[in-house]
């Protein structure tokens, strides 16, 4: 209300003096003076204003600081025993002075944002009543300070009554504050003395629970102390009973298990002596054949550092993979194919066709075996984290020379068109020294296309040999399939010839029946007639008729072969 009629006094002093200044536009300059001394008054009087406002503001917030502090303390000092109602009380009571607080706050706001309002619209009018004093005369000079005195004189009691009105206004408030304390003392002094009271009244009634408690644990305890006597004497026999039933059965038992265990632990040592004494003679065999073993192993390590028995050793297995894949007339051992020399070939393989002299033609077969560079070069590859890069690649230049040497030994020997073929084969003996052929960029090739081998381990050998056989029958089936021709055509004619035999045999045979039948008929008929005619002894009968008898039966074989002969022709 005081804030609204300052506004309205301020308002009221503005219109006066713009209604002063419109009346009489024409003034002197040497108003100019009174004007600004108006305009000094007029900024004391803002200045004052705001002052009193900012007084005013800061009391409040103070009061209400003081009084935020006050009921924290209360609630500090009664904070352990209050109880949820004291928290609500508290929280509802503080949010009622937050919403006294932000109501004064925004109330102090808006009071602010008026005068600024007013002082800005002062500013204003004040620029516009400068500018129409300037051009105004002096004639209203005595009218405006008559007018300025008597806006002084209302000022003054403007400012004596906003005084008093902001006087009331804190005496209210601090009235206010000093009740709402009183009464919430009253209300916390009134919940203290109910809190205690509940307090007293649940300490009593948790004694008198706690004495009927201890009485009922003191009778609980008296009982339970009867019973458990009662129980530890009917465990103690019970236990006894036991004991002694058990010692019986344990000492039966025991009995038991010790003549069981005696007679299952002698069976036992029995059989696992038994089974040691097995497997000790398996051991016995194992390292004997494990001696063996090494002996043979030492053998055959002896017959690879010779060079002369490695070589019969590449020889044997070459042999012994031509005699599984060809027939013996398929292949020659240690053949001379260029005369003049006396160097030998290990095996020739025989390709069908011949050459002008009508000799077969000759496929050159030789193994050869360079171990001692082939094992220095597997002892670099084991070896290659600490052997020197050049040492590994002379190494491998060493193998690959020897390689090469063995080739051109082959070539030079044994190849000798048209007397064998144009291309010669080495035989390697194992897959490892074959594979490290292979191995080599271009060094299989290379044999290939300078000497005209072609290296061979023991598995493509038997691919290449088999190849071979096939290739054989192959042509013998087609040399021979013309012979087969025409003997079938031989076949086919005696079989006709064949037919009509049957045909005549047949015939024959039949009248030879007939001449059985008519035969018997007339033996039955001659045996009715000698029926009455008496026996003579043996020796009588073959001397009287034996000659006889003879005759006859060689003129019937002879009529019977000549009849053959006839119907044959």
């Amino acid at each position: 209300m005081n804030l609204a009629l300052l506004i309205i006094i301020i308002v009221l002093l503005i219109i006066n003096i713009s209604l002063a200044v419109f009346k009489k536009p024409n003034q002197n300059n040497d108003f100019k003076d009174e004007l600004a001394k108006y305009a000094l008054e007029f900024g004391k009087i803002d200045q004052l204003i705001r002052s009193e406002f900012s007084t005013n503001r800061d009391e409040a917030q103070k009061n209400s600081r003081e009084t935020r502090e006050e009921l924290a303390n209360s609630f500090k000092t009664f904070g352990e025993t209050l109880t949820k109602n004291i928290t609500d009380l508290s929280t509802l009571q503080k949010d009622q002075f937050g919403n006294f607080s932000e109501q004064l706050q925004a109330l102090t706001k808006n009071n602010e944002d008026r005068i600024e309002k007013l002082i800005l619209s002062n500013e204003k009018k004040q620029t516009e009543f400068t500018e129409q004093f300037i051009k105004s005369s002096k004639t209203t000079k005595e009218e405006l300070a008559a007018s300025l005195k008597t806006n002084e004189e209302k000022t003054d009691k403007l400012l004596v009554s906003f005084d008093q009105k902001t006087k009331e206004l804190n005496d209210q408030l601090n009235a206010s504050a000093k009740e709402n304390r009183d009464e919430q003392v009253k209300s916390l002094k009134s919940f203290e003395e109910k809190f205690t009271q509940n307090v007293k009244d649940f300490n009593e009634l948790q004694k008198q629970k706690f004495d009927e408690l201890i009485i009922k644990q003191e009778q609980l305890k008296s009982e339970t102390e009867l019973k458990l006597e009662k129980i530890r004497e009917t465990v103690e026999q019970k236990l006894q009973t036991l004991q002694d039933e058990n010692g019986k059965k344990l000492e039966e038992m025991r009995n038991t298990v010790d003549e069981k265990l005696q007679v299952t632990v002698e069976k036992r040592f029995d059989a696992s002596f038994k089974i040691i004494s097995d497997r000790l003679e398996l051991v016995h065999k194992g390292l004997g054949e494990m001696q063996t073993l090494a002996v043979g192993v030492g053998d055959l390590k002896k017959v690879l550092t010779n060079v002369k028995t490695r070589g019969n050793f590449g020889e044997i297995q070459l042999g012994a993979i031509l005699e599984q894949i060809l027939s013996p007339e398929q292949f020659e051992h240690n053949k001379i194919v260029k005369n003049g020399t006396q160097e030998r070939v290990e095996y020739v393989v025989k390709l069908p066709g011949q050459n002008e002299d009508n000799t077969p033609l000759y496929l050159p077969i030789d193994s050869k075996f360079p171990n001692e560079d082939y094992q220095r070069l597997l002892e670099a590859y084991d070896s290659v984290g600490t052997i020197d890069a050049k040492d590994l690649e002379i190494i491998n230049r060493q193998f690959e020379n020897a390689i090469k040497k063995n080739a051109k030994d082959i070539s030079d020997k044994y190849i000798n068109p048209p007397v064998t073929t144009d291309f010669a084969i080495m035989f390697v003996p194992t897959e490892g020294l074959y594979a490290e052929v292979l191995r080599r960029t271009g060094l299989f090739e290379k044999l290939q296309r300078e000497f005209k081998i072609i290296v061979v381990g023991p598995t493509n050998l038997v691919a290449f040999l088999s190849s071979l056989n096939m290739g054989f029958r192959t042509l013998a089936i087609q040399k021979r399939s013309s012979e087969v021709w025409q003997i079938l055509g031989a076949v086919k004619t005696e079989f006709g010839k064949f037919g009509t035999m049957l045909d005549k045999t047949k015939k024959k045979l039949q009248e030879a029946t007939n001449t059985i039948d008519s035969a018997g008929t007339r033996s039955r008929a001659i045996e009715r007639h000698l029926r009455k005619v008496e026996l003579l002894p043996q020796n009588e009968a073959v001397e009287l008729i034996g000659d006889a008898l003879k005759l006859d039966i060689e003129d019937i074989l002879e009529e019977a072969k000549d009849n053959s002969f006839n119907e044959g022709d």
